[in-house]
């Protein structure tokens, strides 16, 4: 009996160390670097493939972590924060009214966040972040050409997109394709001032005209707005960040000017933003659930709600069903069910009060305060952040699929490699 038992031993160890070594080999390292590329590649066209990718990443990262350095990352504030926000998820559902099941469906949307400190931990040791971006860029300028072609051709669009105006939008809905698109513009605006200054002057003119074209296609072929929120302070702080202060208030005067001309030379632009006074008119007048009168009226009753509960909220999942009492025997899409009430802020107050507030622009300034560093990547950082920051207060975009992932992916790979930068720099 003895000899078999030991040869199972053997046999368990020896394979053990196989996998060990196999997962520590280069092959495996290189899967554990794809995986993250595959997302920022199919995060604009299928919400599926990312969950998939992310799962699979996730069991190939696990071999790969060494715990003391894992736990080193962890005590960073930069993983702390997002950790933070979850916790008080998990903790508000003990004072929810509703049901467990309730405080599971709003415990979803907050989980993405504890991807952020795996990202975070592995982008510091790999030398592939790049790679990552240019996927996103790939991937954004294959969305961008196909968004031309069905602007100029709609008969060739081949994926029927929703919102309010879909011409021009080949999946999801203008606001996701926009955060795409001005994300890219900003990012590729970074690189082409850094080729001039290295006196490559001919590539900083193509990334130039390739970031004016995603602009292009926001103001001229499908606006969110949304965008319209961050565009014009994100080109404002891309000014002060990369420029002298003589140069930023002539870039600034060039920033009003294009607007301008992008005012005088889009009808589409401007009726637009002249809908927002119209679809006004009609809520107060008619009651007509419009864009513009049912966010009134979500945040309206949000604000209602968060007098009953300030400190610490109705718990995890209450709004949701707050939405859905309030929608009860309402006609129309007044009767409609909604979980969220387009306002960042005004979602976590609902749920978590001011405490719940507090942990979430402390996750945003840290995550902020990160990036603030001169480079590419640092100012990548910033404009994912600012972004997210700004777009909330008319969407709940963190919690979000999309712009939710597009955070978490951005800020986690950007950041590890930032903070991955950082500790060479110390040793």
């Amino acid at each position: 009996m003895t000899a078999p038992a030991a040869s199972a031993s053997d046999f368990l160890g020896e394979a053990g160390r196989r996998v060990w070594r196999f997962t520590g080999s280069r092959a495996w390292q290189f899967s554990v670097d794809l995986y993250p590329v595959l997302v920022a590649a199919s995060l604009h066209w299928s919400t599926s493939a990312v969950l998939i990718f992310m799962t699979i990443w996730f069991f190939a990262l696990i071999p790969t972590i060494e715990p003391a350095g894992f736990s080193r990352s962890l005590r960073a504030p930069s993983s702390l924060a997002p950790i933070a926000l979850f916790g008080l998820a998990v903790v508000g559902m003990l004072w929810a009214d509703g049901t467990w099941r309730a405080g599971m469906l709003g415990l979803g949307p907050v989980a993405k966040l504890l991807v952020l400190p795996f990202l975070l931990y592995h982008f510091e040791r790999s030398s592939r972040a790049h790679w990552v971006f240019w996927a996103f860029l790939i991937s954004c300028s294959l969305l961008l050409v196909c968004s031309w072609i069905i602007f100029f051709v709609p008969a060739l669009q081949f994926k029927a997109a929703h919102g309010f105006d879909t011409t021009g939008v080949p999946v999801r809905n203008a606001i996701d394709q926009n955060q795409e698109f001005v994300l890219c513009a900003l990012g590729l605006a970074a690189v082409a001032v850094a080729a001039f200054r290295n006196r490559q002057k001919p590539a900083a003119i193509a990334l130039g005209i390739l970031a004016a074209i995603f602009l292009c296609n926001v103001f001229f072929v499908a606006l969110s707005r949304t965008s319209l929120i961050y565009v014009v302070p994100m080109a404002l702080i891309f000014a002060i960040a990369h420029f002298d202060r003589r140069t930023t208030l002539q870039v600034a005067a060039g920033i009003a000017v294009a607007a301008m001309l992008v005012w005088a030379g889009s009808p589409y632009l401007r009726g637009r933003v002249a809908h927002i006074a119209v679809e006004y008119q009609e809520y107060r007048e008619t009651n007509r659930p419009t864009s513009t009168g049912q966010r009134l009226q979500y945040w309206t009753q949000s604000l209602g709600w968060i007098r009953e509960a300030p400190l610490i909220g109705h718990g995890t999942g209450s709004a949701k069903q707050l939405f859905d009492k309030a929608a009860e025997g309402k006609p129309g899409a007044w009767g409609q069910s909604i979980g969220n009430p387009h306002n960042q802020t005004l979602y976590v107050a609902i749920q978590w009060g001011l405490l719940g507030c507090i942990v979430l622009y402390a996750m945003w300034f840290v995550h902020y305060r990160l990036f603030r560093t001169e480079g590419v990547i640092g100012w990548i950082g910033v404009a994912i952040v600012l972004q997210n920051v700004f777009s909330s207060t008319l969407n709940s975009h963190l919690f979000d699929f999309h712009e939710g992932w597009l955070y978490v992916l951005g800020v986690g790979v950007a950041g590890g490699a930032l903070r991955g930068r950082m500790m060479e720099q110390s040793q």
